[in-house]
This record gives structure tokens, sequence and C-alpha cells, in this order.
């Protein structure tokens, strides 16, 4: 038995000390920054994923171990989209920065993300440090000042910004592009490029009209950007250092850091009437104010080199966070610089990618009220699905599959077990330990090397494999059970199923800290079962946290399984908003030419089941199937390799059009064609019978 524990061990740890470098220099405090969230809409799983949880699971791993830390977020409350949010809903941009700051502030704490203050860019705190920095800069003569031409509505009196700009995409022909990006093909685009340029104020053409800003010249920081990144944090992540050094190599331009529009920080200079500092300078300063608001000892957070800053984003907002906010740092001359930028690439749902706009997107506060305790079920699928490397996909299947299979078959199967036995068989007291054989002493022995890896992780911002080790440790506890079976060892030989049942509880005692950066809703639970308030990290390892006779409690089940019915309620949610966003949008193709019923007539489309199904070689599309079509059994190829393996449709019955001329296809003869359903964004269904059919029956 020790050898084959012994093997597991080895299999499950299977990694080395070496592969995880540590930091060289100790810090006396930390400061973690999480993106600022717009307040123009609700959070979704992709922000989740992509910032907060990450953020969430680094910061109460330090408190755990005791670090000095704070963390600071708020909600960034200035910028364009909320102004184009105020004016589809004919209120002020107050008052939509209001509702969505409160909605989003309530949605992180009932998540139990562990900020120590969720601040507002719309403060005056924020008004003042926003300005104040500014104003050093400009004193120090760090702008430059142009003259530029910009579109200007003449109706309304006003310059438009880029997204008060929409017109015809140059590339795809898209007539309702933005000056600044077309959402149809993915362009980025400048307002001049338009073809047929509107206001989206007034609906009219704007015309070009000469203004001036304050630019920061990016380029002269170039050099010390250039040493700072590129020779002195090659740690970052490669996706992070990658877009770093592209930026760096393209060569960096001055960039404006004001803007005309009515709402926003002021520019606090004279001459500068009708603008506003450009949200993009505005918003990391309100990290600075957050820490202000926070404690009067904001200074040795921001000023002391003995800090250590580490910004959590997402990858839309590193070339901001690496290049443009350290500039500015620099620039000003007081400020200490980021140490690490972990930034995650995106969630996508479904195979699809996470569209505000088209309402196709997982939303926190939904969440929240459709599966009411079931908080750390989302944290742990969405760590586990984390985008740390390149983009992943959030589906509900692998959502109820990580649920049922891990967290309620693996973590919460073995505390229950530990728990139900210990109170039927030692009146819910730890029971002694008796004399520990090998295999106890190596199962007590791989507590500490699992906390020593997650660690290792955690320090290294790799959540996903972090959370994978933590749970080998259920995963221990749970062969341990199984191997020593105490349920039936307690038959002849109680002393012996005490001892097992001792180390049980150890085990249980160092999953309620090991898990509790992940999953602090379940680890507090089995606390209070446990009657163990300790989550200091150092702590776990230690042989004896529960001492003999400490009492333990009959537990509640951590998790419950998911139901295919819950689900399907969750997929059918989103294809109804798909579905609507096409009807509004008017995505839906337009009719083709009308045909007579003789034309329909000549059509001859039976239902048929898919027989056999293989891929093309040397192809990404086709898919070579057998389809018995009620007539005869015969090859069809066809183009659907992209949306469905071969394994997952054979058995599937569709609509198959059989008079079809048959045609030559890479060497191969394609009888007949299937009818497949195409929306908008190109993903295909089969137009198949609500229920199962005789094949052959034909279509009408």
């Amino acid at each position: 038995m020790f050898f084959r524990f012994h093997h597991l061990v080895l299999s499950l740890l299977n990694f080395t000390d070496a592969m995880y470098p540590t930091m060289t220099k100790k810090f006396k405090r930390h400061l973690i920054t999480s993106a600022l969230p717009y307040a123009n809409g609700p959070l979704h799983i992709g922000h989740l994923a992509g910032v907060y949880i990450p953020s969430d699971i680094y910061t109460r791993y330090l408190r755990q171990k005791g670090e000095d830390v704070i963390s600071v977020c708020g909600s960034d409350e200035h910028g364009v989209p909320i102004t184009l949010k105020a004016r589809q809903e004919g209120v002020s941009p107050q008052s939509i920065v209001d509702r969505y700051h409160a909605m989003n502030k309530e949605a992180f704490e009932k998540l139990r993300i562990a900020f120590d203050i969720y601040a507002r860019t719309t403060s005056p705190v924020h008004f003042e440090t926003a300005s104040g920095i500014f104003k050093t800069l400009y004193d120090k003569g760090n702008f430059i000042e142009k003259t530029t031409e910009q579109y200007y509505d003449e109706e309304t009196g006003q310059f438009l910004a880029d997204r008060y700009i929409t017109g015809t995409c140059p590339h795809c022909g898209y007539e309702k592009a933005y000056g600044d990006q077309c959402e149809q093909c993915g362009s980025s685009l400048s307002p001049t490029e338009l073809i047929n340029p509107k206001s989206a104020v007034s609906g009219n053409t704007p015309v070009l009209k000469k203004t001036r800003h304050w630019y920061l010249p990016l380029n002269e920081y170039e050099p010390f950007l250039r040493d700072w990144i590129l020779e002195g944090h090659k740690e970052w992540k490669p996706n992070v250092y990658g877009q770093c050094k592209s930026w760096l190599d393209q060569g960096l331009q001055p960039r404006a850091v004001s803007r005309d529009l009515d709402w926003g920080v002021p520019v606090p200079v004279s001459g500068a009437e009708g603008k506003v500092l450009y949200v993009w300078f505005d918003a990391p300063i309100g990290y600075i104010s957050a820490t202000k608001e926070l404690t009067p000892e904001w200074e040795k957070y921001w000023k002391d080199p003995e800090t250590r800053m580490i910004h959590f984003i997402g990858k839309d907002n590193i070339v901001f966070h690496c290049i443009i906010f350290p500039a500015m740092l620099k620039a000003e001359g007081s400020y200490i610089l980021p140490d690490n930028v972990p930034a995650n690439e995106f969630l996508n749902l479904e195979g699809d990618k996470i569209s505000t706009s088209r309402n196709w997107a997982v939303w926190l506060h939904e969440y929240l009220e459709e599966f009411p305790g079931k908080e750390d079920v989302l944290r742990y699928v969405l760590c586990a699905n984390a985008p740390e490397t390149k983009d992943n996909d959030f589906t509900w299947k692998d959502f109820q599959a990580k649920n049922n299979n891990e967290l309620v078959a693996v973590l919460g199967n073995f505390v229950n077990r530990a728990l139900v036995l210990t109170t039927k068989h030692f009146e819910g007291k730890v029971p002694e330990r008796g004399v520990l054989g090998d295999y106890d002493e190596e199962v007590l022995s791989a507590l500490t090397d699992i906390r020593k890896r997650v660690s290792a992780s955690l320090d290294q911002f790799r959540f996903r494999e972090a959370l994978h080790e933590a749970m080998n440790m259920a995963r221990l506890g749970n062969k341990y059970l199984s191997d020593t079976e105490p349920w039936s060892v307690i038959k002849t030989d109680k002393e012996r199923v005490g001892t097992i049942l001792n180390i049980s509880l150890q085990i249980t005692a160092n999953l309620s800290i090991l898990l509790e950066p992940f999953l602090p809703f379940t680890t507090e639970k089995i606390r209070k079962f446990i009657g163990f308030p300790s989550h200091e990290w150092l702590l776990i390892g230690t042989k004896e946290l529960l001492k003999p006779g400490h009492p333990v409690s009959r537990p509640d089940y951590l998790f419950e399984k998911i139901g295919d019915e819950v689900i399907e309620k969750q997929v059918d949610k989103l294809l109804r908003s798909k579905q609507e966003n096409n009807r509004q949008t008017g995505n839906l193709e337009t009719v083709k030419p009308e045909i007579t019923y003789d034309d329909f007539a000549k059509l001859d489309i039976r239902i048929g089941t898919i027989l056999a199904a293989e891929k093309v070689p040397k192809t990404k599309k086709l898919l070579k199937l057998q389809i018995d079509t009620g007539l005869d059994k015969r090859t069809v190829v066809s183009g659907i390799a992209e949306y469905f393996t071969p394994e997952e449709i054979i058995g599937r019955q569709v609509s198959i059009l059989v008079n079809l001329a048959p045609r030559k296809i890479r060497g191969m003869e394609s009888q007949g064609m299937i009818l497949m359903a195409e929306d908008s964004e190109g993903k295909l269904y089969f137009v198949t019978p609500g229920e199962k059919v005789p094949e052959g029956i034909m279509v009408k």
C-alpha cells in the first residue's frame, strides 16, 4: 500500500522547486490594484475571470501570510461610453454612474471580492488628485500643446468624440461603424476614415474644425520604458511582455491627455474651458485617489520603494498600465512603478465572444439571484478556466461538470465522509492518533508539499495551477479514506479507525486554510463544522491542527449537484438573447427572391440518420457522413467540421436534400446535402425533427 500511495503522491505533485523562481527582494508591503470597471453597465463573467477573481485570490493569499497588503478598486465613471448611455436613456451621466456603481459594488460584496475600498472617479478626492497630477506635469513642462482638426457638430455646437461619429466602414462596408472601431469586422479606425460620417448626436454631417489639446510625449520616455520593461521585467507574463515590446518596437507617439467634452475632470489650466482630462489619463489615477480615501498613510503605499505594486488587468489594458501610466508616474517623479502586471486574456462564452451590446454574457448580478448559495461554484469554475495564457471558453455544461464531478464528488465528498464517520463512531470528537504507519506518515508529509507548491504557483500568478494543486489535497484525502476503508475496519480495530479519522480531520483543517483564497464561503463552512477559527497560511502541513477530543459537528453538504434542467434554462436564456439581438439589429439575412410552389415542390427533403462520420484528411471544414435516408444509405460530404466532431453527431437525425445532383468533393462523390441553420455569427445548427421519427419521412 505504501508504494502504491507513494506513486500517487509523485503523480499529483509532479513539479520541482526549480520550476518556480522566487522573488529575490522582500517587500514591506503590497498594493494590489484591480482595473476600474466602467460604470455604464453590470459586471459579467469575463470581467471576473480576467481581473477580479485572480486579484481576490492573490490578495487573500497575502493576507493569510500576514503581509501588509491593501487592495483598491472602484468605478471608472468618466469617458464617452457613459455619456452615450446617458444620451440613449435620456438621463444625466451622473444618474448612470450612480446606478451602476451601486449595482457593481453590491455584486462584488456578495461575491466577497476582498477590496479594502471600492471608490469612484467622480469623488472630490479623485478630482483633486487627478487635477493635481496634471498640474504638476503641466508646470514641469512635461506636456506639449498641439492644434489639430477634429469633427464638430455645427447644430449642437460641440466637438465629437470618436464614439459620437458613425459611418460606413471602409474595410467591410458596415454602415454603423464607430469613429474608433467597426464592431462588424473588428477593424480599428479613425473618424476621418469613415465613409459618409454622421454625428450620433444630431444625425448631421460633421465638419472638421481646429481644436487645441495637451499631449504626453511618450516618445521621450521610450528609452526609459525599454530599459525598465524589456531589461528589468523579463519575468512578466509572455502576453504582457510581448505586447509591450510590440508597442515599443513600433515607436511611441505623443498621446492626447485632454479632449472636448463636458463630462469628466476639467483641465485645470486657463484657456481650457470645455475640455476635460482624457479618461485614459484620468482613470489610473483613480488607484491613487482610492488609496487616499482609504488611509491617511496612502503615501507609504505609493511613494515608498519598499512597497510592491501589482496591477490586475485584462489584456486590453496592458498598454495603459505598462507604458502610459508608468510614463505619467515617471514624469511626476515621486511615485513608485508597478512591479508586475499579470494581465489575462479574454474569456469567451459558449464559443462566442462576450458582448455587452449583444447581451451575450452571464451577468454577475443575475447569477447571484439565480444561483443563491453557489458563489463559490462560480469562483471555482472561473479560476479553473481562467484565460491566463490564451483566450478560454466558459460553457454551462462545463460549469455543471466541474460542480458535480469536482466540488461535489471530490471536495464535498471527502469532508462529508470524514465528519460523518467521526460523529458516528467517536461522538463527534477528534479521536486519538495511534501508531502511524508509512502510509499515514506519507499522507501527513504530503500536506506541507502541497502547500509549498500552491504557494509557488500563486507567487507566479498561476492561479489555475494553484487551484488544481489545492484540490489535490482533497483528492489525497479521498484516496486515503478509500484505501484504508475505516467503515470496514471499525468492525475489528476501532483504534486504527481513530488514527485514520484523526489524519482525515487534519486534512480537512488544512483544506479549510489552503482553499480559503479560492473558496471563501466553503472554507468558512468547513471551519464552522470543525470548530477551527484560524486560516493562517503557514499552519498548513502542521501535523496536529486539531487536538484529540476537539469537538466537530455533523456537516451539511458543502455543494449540491446541478441538474440538466438548470443548465438547459441558462443555455435557452442565451439563445433567446441572441435571437432578440438579431431581431433588433436586423442581423438576419434579407428574404431571397420569390419562387413559385412548383419550384419548391422540386425539392425532395427527407429525414435521415447519421450512421458514421469522419474527418476528411487535410481539410479543416469537411466531414464525410454515412446517412440512412430511408431510401438507401449514402455518402454526403458536409462542411461542418469546425462546429461538430464526428463522435457527437453519430445517431443524430438530419434533414437531407436527396435529389440534389451528386458532385465530386475532394475525390469523393457527395450524394445530397444536409440542411443547416446559420446565425449572424456563422454558427451552424442542425435542422431536425423535435422527436425521433422513421427515416425517409418527407419534409414538406
